[in-house]
Parts: C-alpha cells; sequence; structure tokens
C-alpha cells in the first residue's frame, strides 16, 4: 500500500479570554473544510487548533472574579471546544498553552535562544495595548490609541527579554523571494514588505515582569515569556518538538502545510514566526493564509456594539450544516464578509433549500416512483442535451479542485451550486413528470433520471468539506458506499443506482416569521437585561434615622499597616490599621475575594471607630471598614473599598 502524503494544518489558537463569537469561528470551519478536502484527495492529514492561556488580560479577568487564572481558563477552553465541536470539526488535537508538555519545551526554547545570543536582556519603554497584548512607540499610535484594535493604551516601562528579529531580516527578505507561495492571499505579502521590512525591523519584547500569569524564563523567574514566543510555539510543540530530541510526529508532519489565521495576526506569523524558526534551526511552514474577517452586518463583532453572535446558538437554530455552509460560502477569498439573520436565511432558502434540498428530493422521489427505486447506466450518451450536462458537471469538477487547492471556498461553493441549478433547469427540460406518461419513453426517463442520480453523487462528494452531514444524508439516500463517495471515484460513473427513501436535507425557512421570531426574542432579551440594571439601580433604603443617631457613628480615617489571610476564613482578610490613636487596631474584613494583601497595604480607609468588637473566626475586630457593593456587567457581586489616600490618620469624617 502507498504512503500517503502528510499535510500538517492548523489553526491560530484561540485567546481564552472570553466564548468565541462567530466571526472567530472562521477559522476553524474553513480549516477543517481544507483538512476534509485533503483527506478526500488522499493526505495524511494531521489538524491542529486549540487556546492561547497567557497573559495580563486573563491575570486581570481572573482577579475580578475572584478566581485563580487556571480556573478561569479552564471555563474558557471548554467553551472554546463546545463551539468547535458544535460546528463538526475533525481537528486531531486541541493543544492548551497551560499543558504541562507545551510550557516545558516552551522553557527550553527561550532557553537555548538566550544561550545562543538571539535573546538579550533589556528595557521596554513605550504605550501598551492589554488586548492585543502589544507594545507600541507614539508614532505608531492611531489618534492616541492602539493600531490595532482602537483601545486604550497605558504608558509601560520595564525589564525585559528582547528577541533579536533585526539579525535575521535579510534572511527572511530572502525567503519571501524564494517562496512565492509562502502568503495566501499574495496581496499580504506587500503589506508585511513595504509596513515592516522596507522600515527595518525592531527587536521583539519576548518577556514580562509586570504580570506572573505566563510561562516562566527558566532562568529569570522574575520574568514570564511573552504571547509571542509561548503561543506561537504551540505548532511545533504540539507534534512533539523538543530541543533536546523530538518525536516521530514532529519529523512526520513539520514543517506546516498551511497554518489558517486572521489578517489582523499575518504579521505574527509572517514574520515573527519564521524569525523564531530560523533561529531554532528549523524549517518555516509552507504557505500562511490570512483570511478576511466576517462583520455583523457592516461592523466587527463585539459586545460593546451588541452585535456579537454565538456558533453554537445560530446551530441550534438552523443547524450544524447551514452555519458551515454560510460561513464558507459567503466568506470572499480577499475581503470581508457579513453575517445578518436576513442574509443567513436568503442564503439558506436559495442555496441549501430549493436549489439543492430540492434537486435531491424530487430526483430520488421520482426514482422510486416510476422506477422502484432502480436505474442503470445508459450504454452510451447520445442527447445534446445530456452531453452538455455532462460537460457542465466535467467543467464544475476541475474548477472545484482548482480552487478548492487555491483555498477560494466562496468561488468553489458558487461552481458547484451552478451545477445544481443547471441540474434544475434540466429536469425542467426533460420533464420526466410527461415521460412517465408512456411506455415508449420509459427508456428516456431511465436516463434522465440516471443522470440526476450521478450529477447528484458528484454535488455530494463536492460538498463533502462544507456540509459534511447533509452530504452523508446524500450518499445514504443514494444507497453508495463511502469509497464511491471520493473526488478519486469521479473518474468513472457508477454503473447502476438503488435509492433509499427520500429524506429532506433542509426545510424551507419562513423569513417573515423567523426574523418576527428572532427580533421578539431579542426585545425580550434587551427588556430583560434594563429590568436587571434598573433592579441593580433601585437600591432599597433603610428606614430613616435622626440627626443625632447618625452623628453617634464615629468615622474615622485609618491607614492599613499590615494586611494578611486569616486561616480557615477564605472571604476574610485581617487588616492592622494606624487610626491616629497611637495604639495599633485589628479589623476582620470580608474582602479577600476582591483584593490581595499587597493591594491594601499602605492605603487609607474610612473606619468605624465606635463598632462593639466581635470575634470572628477567632480574630477580634474593633471596627469596620467603608466600602460599596455593586454588580458587574455580567451580573456578579463587586466589592470596592473606599479610599482616602493621603488623609492623616485620625481624621474625622462628617
Amino acid at each position: 500500500m502507498q504512503q500517503k502524503t502528510p499535510f500538517y494544518i492548523t489553526t491560530a489558537i484561540a485567546y481564552a479570554s472570553r466564548k468565541p463569537h462567530i466571526g472567530n469561528c472562521y477559522d476553524i470551519v474553513l480549516a477543517d473544510m481544507i483538512a476534509r478536502y485533503k483527506r478526500m484527495t488522499g493526505y495524511d492529514v494531521f489538524f491542529m487548533t486549540g487556546s492561547d492561556e497567557h497573559g495580563q488580560k486573563i491575570e486581570d479577568i481572573a482577579k475580578e472574579q475572584g478566581i485563580s487564572p487556571q480556573e478561569y481558563v479552564d471555563g474558557v477552553a471548554a467553551l472554546i471546544k463546545e463551539q468547535w465541536d458544535c460546528l463538526n470539526t475533525t481537528y486531531d488535537k486541541f493543544i492548551r498553552t497551560t499543558d504541562a508538555d507545551h510550557e516545558s519545551v516552551v522553557q527550553k526554547i527561550f532557553k537555548k535562544l538566550y544561550e545562543q545570543g538571539d535573546i538579550y536582556k533589556s528595557e521596554y519603554e513605550g504605550k501598551y495595548c492589554i488586548p492585543c497584548e502589544s507594545f507600541f512607540t507614539s508614532s505608531q499610535l492611531v489618534d492616541g490609541k492602539c493600531p490595532d484594535c482602537g483601545r486604550e493604551v497605558t504608558d509601560a516601562k520595564e525589564e525585559a527579554y528582547f528577541l533579536r528579529l533585526s539579525k535575521y531580516q535579510d534572511q527572511l527578505a530572502a525567503y519571501y523571494e524564494e517562496n512565492p507561495d509562502f502568503f495566501r492571499p499574495l496581496s499580504r505579502k506587500a503589506e508585511m514588505v513595504n509596513n515592516f521590512l522596507k522600515p527595518g525591523l525592531s527587536d521583539l519584547c519576548v518577556s514580562r515582569s509586570s504580570f506572573k500569569w505566563g510561562v516562566p524564563v527558566e532562568f529569570d523567574d522574575r520574568h514570564v515569556i511573552y504571547v509571542w514566543i509561548d503561543a506561537l510555539s504551540n505548532y511545533i510543540t504540539g507534534l512533539g518538538y523538543d530541543p533536546d530530541g523530538s518525536s516521530e510526529r514532529f519529523e512526520k508532519f513539520w514543517p506546516a502545510n498551511l497554518h489558517v489565521i486572521g489578517k489582523d495576526i499575518v504579521r505574527f506569523h509572517t514574520i515573527y514566526w519564521p524569525i523564531i524558526l530560523m533561529a531554532l534551526g528549523l524549517p518555516l511552514p509552507k504557505q500562511v493564509l490570512g483570511h478576511p474577517w466576517l462583520l455583523s452586518g457592516e461592523d466587527k463583532m463585539s459586545k460593546s456594539r451588541g452585535n456579537v453572535l454565538y456558533a453554537d446558538a445560530l446551530v441550534k437554530r438552523f443547524g450544524t450544516d447551514a452555519v458551515r455552509y454560510y460561513l464558507l460560502s459567503e466568506m470572499p477569498y480577499g475581503n470581508d464578509g457579513t453575517i445578518t439573520y436576513e442574509s443567513f436565511i436568503t442564503k439558506f432558502n436559495a442555496d441549501l433549500a430549493n436549489t439543492l434540498g430540492n434537486l435531491v428530493n424530487r430526483s430520488i422521489a421520482m426514482t422510486n416512483k416510476y422506477f422502484g427505486g432502480t436505474v442503470h447506466a445508459p450504454a452510451e450518451i447520445t442527447e445534446e442535451l445530456d452531453k452538455e450536462l455532462y460537460q457542465v458537471a466535467a467543467d464544475t469538477l476541475a474548477s472545484y479542485t482548482a480552487l478548492m487547492e487555491d483555498y477560494r471556498n466562496a468561488d468553489a461553493a458558487e461552481a458547484i451550486m451552478t451545477l445544481a441549478k443547471r441540474c434544475n433547469k434540466y429536469i425542467d427540460e426533460t420533464a420526466p413528470w410527461v415521460l412517465a406518461k408512456s411506455e415508449e419513453d420509459k427508456p428516456r426517463l431511465e436516463t434522465v433520471l440516471y443522470n440526476l442520480l450521478e450529477c447528484i453523487r458528484m454535488l455530494g462528494v463536492m460538498l463533502t468539506p462544507f456540509i459534511p452531514s447533509a452530504c452523508a444524508s446524500i450518499a445514504a439516500q443514494l444507497q453508495i458506499h463511502e469509497d464511491a463517495a471520493t473526488l478519486e471515484s469521479l473518474s468513472t460513473r457508477t454503473a447502476s443506482f438503488s435509492v433509499g427513501e427520500a429524506s429532506p436535507l433542509f426545510q424551507r425557512i419562513d423569513a417573515a416569521k423567523m426574523l418576527a421570531e428572532i427580533e421578539a426574542e431579542q426585545a425580550a432579551a434587551i427588556a430583560a437585561a434594563e429590568a436587571e440594571e434598573k433592579a441593580a439601580q433601585n437600591v432599597a433604603f433603610l428606614p430613616e434615622i435622626a440627626y443625632d443617631e447618625f452623628t453617634k457613628v464615629d468615622l474615622r480615617v485609618a491607614k492599613i499597616t499590615a494586611c494578611e489571610p486569616i486561616k480557615k476564613a477564605k472571604k476574610l482578610l485581617k487588616l492592622t490599621l494606624d487610626d491616629g490613636s497611637g495604639t495599633p487596631r485589628t479589623v476582620a474584613s470580608g474582602i479577600a475575594k476582591y483584593y490581595t494583601p499587597d493591594e491594601l497595604i499602605g492605603r487609607s480607609v474610612i473606619l468605624v471607630a465606635n463598632l462593639k468588637p466581635a470575634v470572628l473566626c477567632g480574630v477580634e475586630s474593633c471596627g469596620m471598614i467603608l466600602a460599596a457593593d455593586a454588580l458587574k456587567e455580567d451580573g456578579s457581586e463587586d466589592v470596592r473599598v473606599l479610599f482616602v489616600d493621603g488623609l492623616k490618620p485620625g481624621s474625622t469624617i462628617r
């Protein structure tokens, strides 16, 4: 048996800060379509995806929620997998950057690059965007904000390690010229050359010391390894790369045939990543496909815009294949695509229900009705109409293959639907229901139905990477073995068909009815959110008290001089306060979920100084500090201590 050619394909690993929306899912669906196509054409495919789980943003979110970063990313990684799985994607491995084996090899990679002089220690000063985890100079900002995402940036100055990008600039430029197919689309090359290579590459910051949630630098634990080496290295660590000796899988599948990524991270995959590989002495990926974005209407999806759609919700409403088909057929090769409920329903009805579904259903139904489910191939094709149909089919197959090899999936889908439309026209032209009225026309009727079923078989094979479940149903209704559902099988015609019962592939959607239902659901969701917000703001006040009763409360400024957790009390912190009296005061406060001791020491707070002492978990608490009790945007509880820094301890509050 001939050994299959390896094909290694990856997606960008999803950042584990939140549940991915439908736009984030295009990566995985596109890569899955390519992986399925390559398997169908005889390749030994290894398909990897995963989650990027380190960084300051995740550390900050976890802190806000009062849980550890690991707990937080465990939950989000599960959400990412749920979205990938509901879209019927066939990845072979889901790697997490918190996997112990990944972290270990990342440390070895960093150390190797440092020891050979490709990484050095210096100091960084500039502007930092937390969501993008990127540093910028002032000149790179757009209107004073991040040039990539448009958010606010912060001043950052810290000791850091740097990767010598400048050392490899000429080598990278030469690789671009020697490998013209490296970029897909080719226009991405001009962006990288004109915007980055020609101005000259600056060395890249590859460690951080201002946060702790990351892979520690093995020889300098004050630093964590920054995202570019940590996350990008997943493409080799997931295969089993190790500087001390790599696995058979790595030797088999590296270099990657294709990295599938969004256009916003092309720079990282075509500049930073190749240079890391050059420094490691490893071959570079063969191609990087930087696809466009899927927009919600005219805008990029974001929670702040309220236009986020999620894959699982769309699948629940329309089905997995319908969601896959929309993504793969609606996204142009080089330009951004859009998604709205209106456009989704229109494409669903036009392509899946009317064109494909109707063709399959009535062709199989007529085969059962007129021939008991079995038709045979004609000895030869004599009718001009039949010759034309088969020519369209042959042209479609050739076009489809070329387009799929070039990752032009939307164009490939259009070509397939053109053949399906031609088949529907063929039904109208041959009018099988008229032929069925005459016994003399039965041979012609059998040929017509055979021709339709053979074209449907071709459609089912070509559409398999797009809508695998529906195509499995087509194969089942045609009662053909999976061996007859490959591209290679389309080189010869089937001798006969014995079909099963006709089963609708896609039910036409009543657009007006469904859009009204969606609008009602959205209105109800908005009303519920507004009611929740109103309820949170509608604070219930305690009974009125007289002024002289209020003056009995002694409020004073106190400075926190020491702070520590209280054993066996997860919610409590033990505060030692300077209240201006000269005698330290102890207060037990239930704020451990919201603050660490380091955040409180040295801060000044408002103390209820004459509160009757109480013993809490073995600690005598002599007073209380003031804090605000509020709700976050997601509805979870939040507590903020009222700080009065700068005021002298003992100052009265009135």
